[in-house]
C-alpha cells in the first residue's frame, strides 16, 4: 500500500515534507563550496556563490594549483597514514574489552564499565598538555611522529568504541556463545569465529564515526605532528589561507578535495551506520 512502509507503519506527511528539507539544506553549504572552488578570486569577492550561473567566473585554475602543489599530494598521504591506524587500533582493542564485558564473569566489570562510559564527558582539551609533556622531549620524545597521533586518537576514541561494541554484543545470542564454549573454543576462537563477524553492523559504524573524526581533526594535528613534512590535510588547508585572506580560492578547492575519501568512506559504510548506532539501545 502506498500509504504504509515495508513494516506495516503508516508513513508520516509530516516527516515526508521534513526530510527533503533537511536533506536540502544540509547540501546547500557543500554546494555552495563547489561552486566558490570553480570561481575566480575576483567573482568569488564581488559576488554571492548563488549568483554565478548569470555572473560567471568559472575557473579550472583553483584546482590546477591544488594538484600541482606538492605538500597537498603528501598532506592527503599523511592523512590516510594518520587515519587508518587510527580507526583501526581502537576498534581492535575496544572489540576485546566489549567481548569480555559481555560475556565473561569478572569481579568490578560493572564499576569498570561505568568508569569507561563515564569518559566520554570528560573533554578531550583538558588532556592536552599532559600530553604534550608526556610525548615530548621532556617524556618520550614521539610528538611531531604519527605514533603519537596514533595513541591520542586510539586512547580518545575508546570509551564511544567499547560503548558501542558492547550495546550492540549484548543483543547477540547468548547461546551461541555457550554452545561454543561446550564444543571447547577458547574465549579468542569464539570471539574472531562467532561475536566478530556477527558484531560487523556495530564494527562498521564506529569505522566510520572514527574515520570521520580523525581525518576532520585540527587540534589534536597540528599541536601533536605539527606543520612540517607530517602535516595531514586539514592543516594544510590551514595554512592555505593568509592572514590578509589570500589563498581563500585555492583553499575552497583544496577543502573539496578533502572531502573525497570520507564521502567515499561514508557512502561506502552508511547501511552499516543506523543499524550498528541503534542496536542495543532498549536491551542492554
Amino acid at each position: 500500500m502506498k500509504g504504509t512502509m515495508k513494516d506495516g507503519r503508516k508513513r508520516s506527511p509530516l516527516a515526508m515534507i521534513a526530510m527533503p528539507i533537511l536533506a536540502l539544506l544540509w547540501t546547500v553549504p557543500t554546494l555552495g563550496l563547489l561552486i566558490t572552488s570553480l570561481r575566480s578570486r575576483e567573482a568569488a569577492a564581488s559576488t554571492g556563490w548563488w549568483t554565478a550561473p548569470w555572473n560567471g567566473g568559472w575557473t579550472f585554475d583553483n584546482y590546477l594549483q591544488v594538484f600541482t602543489d606538492d605538500s597537498t599530494t603528501s598532506s592527503l598521504i599523511n592523512s590516510v597514514v594518520v587515519a587508518v591506524p587510527a580507526t583501526v587500533l581502537p576498534i581492535m582493542f575496544a572489540a576485546f574489552a566489549a567481548y569480555a564485558f559481555t560475556f565473561i564473569q569478572f569481579p568490578g566489570k560493572d564499576v569498570l564499565f561505568i568508569v569507561i562510559v563515564a569518559l566520554m564527558v570528560v573533554p578531550i582539551q583538558v588532556a592536552f598538555q599532559p600530553m604534550l609533556d608526556m610525548l615530548g622531549p621532556r617524556g618520550l620524545g614521539i610528538n611531531g611522529q604519527f605514533v603519537a597521533v596514533w595513541m591520542l586518537h586510539t586512547g580518545f576514541g575508546m570509551p564511544l568504541a567499547v560503548y558501542i561494541l558492547r550495546n550492540y554484543m549484548t543483543t547477540l545470542p547468548g547461546s551461541v556463545v555457550e554452545s561454543a564454549k561446550i564444543d571447547g573454543a577458547s574465549h579468542f576462537q569464539t570471539f574472531w569465529r562467532l561475536v566478530a563477524p556477527m558484531s560487523s553492523p556495530a564494527i562498521a559504524a564506529f569505522a566510520t564515526l572514527q574515520f570521520l573524526w580523525v581525518w576532520n581533526d585540527l587540534l589534536i594535528a597540528k599541536l601533536f605532528l605539527g606543520g612540517g613534512a607530517n602535516k595531514t590535510i586539514i592543516v594544510n588547508l590551514q595554512q592555505m589561507l593568509g592572514t590578509q585572506g589570500e589563498g581563500a580560492e585555492v583553499l575552497t578547492a583544496g577543502a573539496f578535495i578533502s572531502m573525497v575519501i570520507p564521502m567515499i568512506v561514508f557512502f561506502s559504510l552508511q547501511r552499516f551506520l543506523v543499524r550498528g548506532m541503534t542496536a542495543g539501545s532498549v536491551k542492554g
